[in-house]
C-alpha cells in the first residue's frame, strides 16, 4: 500500500510542546524534542517529494523580518511556509521599511504581529530575538542574532548529520574556521553535547571557540580539543564542518586579510579523510572549500541546504499547531 499524503495524516495539535512557543535558542531542545522535530521533518521531506505542497497552514501568515542579508535562511523559511499553504510578508531589506525612519525593533515586531501569525527574525545584535519575544504576543523564531545563536541552522545541521551518517551518537566532529563569531558553530556545539563524542575546534588563535562554550561542552562530557592545522584532524573526523571567516564581524580589515585564507578544503586534503564522512558548510563560502570538492560524494552542503527547508517546515507546523 502506498504512503498516505502528509496532509491527510496530520491534524491540529496544540499539545506538541511547541505550540505558540518562541524558538530562540538550542537550549530549548533535548533529545526527545529533537527526535520529534526530525521525525516531522522526514514527513515533510516525503510530502514535498510526493506531492510538492499541502494546505496545513492555509490562512496562516509568516512575517520574514531580516535586518541582515540572507539567501538560504530567508528563502527556505519563505519556501517552507508557501509549501505548507501559508503566505509570507517578506521584509528582507529593512532600508525600505520604517526602520529607516528610526522605528525600534520592538515597535516593528508589534506592528508585524498585527498582520502575521509567526515572525522570523534575523538581527545583527546578540539577544535581539529574546527582546522581540519578550514584547510579542505571537511566536518569534530566531533566524540568527549577531554572534549569538542560529538555532534553526543547528537543527538542520544535526538533521543532516543523522541523514548522511545514520547516527549522531559518538561521532568525531571537526569545526573549522571562524569559531569566535560563528553563531552556527556555537549552536551546533550545544546540540552535539546531547550525544557524546569528540569535538575538534580548528581555527586561528584570534578566532578560537569562546572559552565558555569550550568549557560547557566539556562539562557535558564531550572530549573537546583545539587545533590550528586542519591536517591534524582530517583523518579522524566523521564530520568536517567548515565556516567562512566573516568579514562583516571584523573592525580591523588588516586582521581579516591576515586570517581569511587560513583554511582551504581541497580534494587533495580529503584524500586523507575517511571514505565515509561528510563535509558540511552553512554557506555562503568565499574560498574555504574548493569547487572541485563539490564532486565528492562526501560533500553534503547542498543537501544540507535542502534539509533546512524541511526542518523549517516542521518548526512552522509545530509552532502553529498543525503537526
Amino acid at each position: 500500500m502506498g504512503r498516505a499524503p502528509l496532509f491527510a495524516q496530520l491534524v491540529a495539535n496544540t499539545d506538541n510542546g511547541f505550540y505558540r512557543q518562541d524558538i530562540i535558542s538550542v537550549r530549548q531542545f533535548d533529545r526527545e524534542k529533537l527526535a520529534y522535530v526530525f521525525g516531522l521533518a522526514e514527513e515533510m521531506r516525503h510530502m514535498v517529494q510526493q506531492v510538492g505542497s499541502a494546505d496545513l497552514l492555509h490562512g496562516r501568515v509568516l512575517a520574514n523580518l531580516f535586518y541582515e542579508p540572507s539567501t538560504r535562511t530567508s528563502s527556505s523559511f519563505m519556501a517552507a511556509m508557501q509549501r505548507l499553504g501559508g503566505c509570507v510578508i517578506p521584509i528582507n531589506e529593512v532600508r525600505y521599511s520604517s526602520v529607516t525612519k528610526g522605528e525600534s525593533l520592538v515597535d516593528t515586531v508589534r506592528t508585524l504581529e498585527c498582520y502575521a501569525d509567526v515572525i522570523v527574525l534575523r538581527h545583527p545584535e546578540a539577544g535581539s530575538a529574546q527582546i522581540a519575544a519578550d514584547c510579542a504576543t505571537k511566536p518569534i523564531i530566531n533566524a540568527g542574532d549577531g554572534t549569538g545563536e542560529h538555532p534553526t541552522q543547528a537543527l538542520l545541521d544535526l538533521f543532516t548529520i543523522q541523514r548522511e551518517l545514520g547516527r549522531i551518537e559518538g561521532l568525531t566532529v571537526a569545526m573549522v574556521g571562524d569559531l569566535k563569531y560563528g553563531r552556527t558553530v556555537h549552536s551546533l556545539t550545544r546540540l552535539l553535547s546531547h550525544f557524546g563524542g569528540r569535538l575538534q575546534f580548528v581555527s586561528p588563535e584570534v578566532l578560537r571557540m569562546p572559552a565558555e562554550l569550550l568549557r560547557e561542552a566539556r562539562e557535558q562530557g564531550m572530549e573537546a580539543t583545539e587545533h590550528q592545522d586542519v591536517a591534524e584532524v582530517i583523518g579522524e573526523a566523521d564530520v568536517l564542518y567548515v565556516t567562512r571567516v566573516q568579514r562583516e564581524r571584523f573592525e580591523d580589515q588588516a586582521l581579516y586579510d591576515k586570517v581569511k585564507d587560513c583554511y582551504v578544503i581541497t580534494p587533495e586534503l580529503l584524500e586523507r579523510a575517511k571514505p565515509r564522512m561528510t563535509v558540511m558548510h552553512p554557506l555562503p563560502r568565499v574560498g574555504e572549500i574548493s569547487y572541485d570538492v563539490d564532486k565528492d560524494p562526501r560533500a553534503a552542503y547542498f543537501r544540507q541546504m535542502e534539509n533546512g527547508m524541511y526542518i523549517r517546515m516542521a518548526l512552522l507546523a509545530a509552532v502553529l499547531g498543525r503537526a
